[in-house]
């Protein structure tokens, strides 16, 4: 028996380290507004979401589904969409939106005693009365906190003391048009300023990753394509968004380079009409639930799924869980409905793992490839609009089952 593990146990353990013990996503990378047209959700749909940090599930219920079920096996993750739901019940607008808007609240610690502690469950009442008042309250805003928004910060300090571009990047988020961003990041030449030797060696370096929630398996495809790796894959990411993409309403980047929201640039909850909607009932279609999906499914036999949006995470599992990927699928197939849509997401250009999986169907065995009906150019073509434009690819696919 080797006491040295293989390289991939060190990467895979690093990463469930980081995963399993912090707050990873204090916001979503997933832009919803893709995700509402390919799933074009009605009054009676049922719609199963990994939490992540909970924004996306706020703003499917502004379409009205029936239910959705935010599950993740991160309680840090679901402890915050429980305080984001409580914030919308208890609190008014100009409040909510210092909290999760601005990342800042200056007296949190009285507020959460008064107002929000009492609607969490005991898990999320231990962590916020542990670390709201210094996440929320601190000099530091919470979008620079967990360790998502710690590299955030990070990278806002090389912005600011290493490479000094803080007027540029002030003055694209500004920019009204994707000529006048194509001036700033080319003309003046903001991305050569910014893209030095030593950041593309901290954006391929390990310890970035797991902060990033990005699996070994994302980063090993990602070398296989690319020369220069992980690095280039953000560096054309950048480019994209910050010279192709209109940028006035991108509220992903704006919250990573200043650590908030606007009133104009921001989430669809945090605007002022749909904080209203939500707090008149339409939150409470919302439930919370720690689990894994394949756990999820099992344990809830009574509940079939209409809409499933599985963000990224089979990239890790099917590298490292495979089990837990093809039980998760079995599960699936079980409490879908006849014609359930699939949503995911990989950090690679091309899902191969999915379509061989094995899942059974009334006694016979199928691989997925028979049963899913892939959407390519609907994908694509919202793809190419995506404002995060940190994804390799993304699929839209119906389970058919009968």
């Amino acid at each position: 028996m080797t006491l040295i593990p293989k390289i991939d146990n060190w990467l895979d353990l690093g990463f469930r380290y980081v995963h399993q013990n912090n707050l990873v996503y204090v916001t979503c990378w997933e832009d919803p507004r893709l995700d509402r047209v390919a799933m074009n959700l009605t009054k009676n749909d049922k719609v199963l979401v990994l939490t992540s940090g909970g924004c996306n599930a706020l703003e499917y219920a502004l379409d009205e589904p029936e239910h959705i079920y935010a599950v993740d096996v991160n309680p840090r993750q679901n402890a915050l969409l429980e305080l984001k739901i409580a914030g919308i019940r208890e609190l008014d607008y100009a409040n909510f939106f210092k909290l999760f808007g601005e990342g800042h609240l200056s007296d949190f610690k009285e507020v959460y005693q008064q107002k929000l502690r009492g609607a969490l469950s005991p898990f999320a009442q231990q962590y916020w009365g542990r670390h709201g008042a210094r996440f929320f309250a601190g000099k530091r805003s919470f979008f620079f906190r967990g360790t998502t928004g710690i590299f955030a910060q990070l990278i806002n300090f090389y912005i600011d003391r290493v490479v000094q571009l803080r007027d540029e990047f002030d003055a694209l988020l500004k920019a009204q048009t994707i000529e006048k961003q194509r001036q700033i990041y080319y003309d003046e030449q903001l991305n050569n300023k910014f893209w030095k030797k030593f950041i593309r060696q901290i954006m391929n370096s390990n310890l970035t990753l797991w902060m990033l929630g990005v699996p070994p398996q994302q980063r090993q495809q990602m070398e296989r394509y690319l020369k220069n790796g992980v690095a280039d894959f953000v560096e054309d990411c950048c480019r994209q968004v910050f010279s192709e993409i209109p940028i006035r309403d991108n509220y992903f980047w704006r919250v990573f380079i200043e650590g908030k929201y606007t009133p104009s640039c921001c989430p669809e909850y945090l605007k002022p009409e749909n904080f209203q909607l939500l707090k008149a009932g339409l939150v409470d279609r919302i439930s919370v639930h720690t689990d894994t999906v394949a756990q999820f499914l099992e344990r809830n036999s009574n509940i079939h799924i209409y809409h499933f949006v599985l963000l990224d995470h089979m990239d890790w599992l099917s590298n490292y869980e495979y089990a837990e990927l093809k039980r998760e699928w079995q599960a699936i197939v079980d409490r879908s409905e006849k014609k359930s849509r699939i949503l995911f997401r990989s950090g690679g250009f091309e899902v191969e793992y999915v379509d061989p999986i094995c899942v059974s169907i009334q006694g016979q065995e199928y691989n997925l490839g028979e049963l899913l009906q892939y959407h390519q150019d609907l994908a694509k073509q919202l793809h190419q609009k995506d404002r995060v434009h940190t994804y390799g690819s993304f699929y839209i696919a119906d389970l058919v089952t009968a």
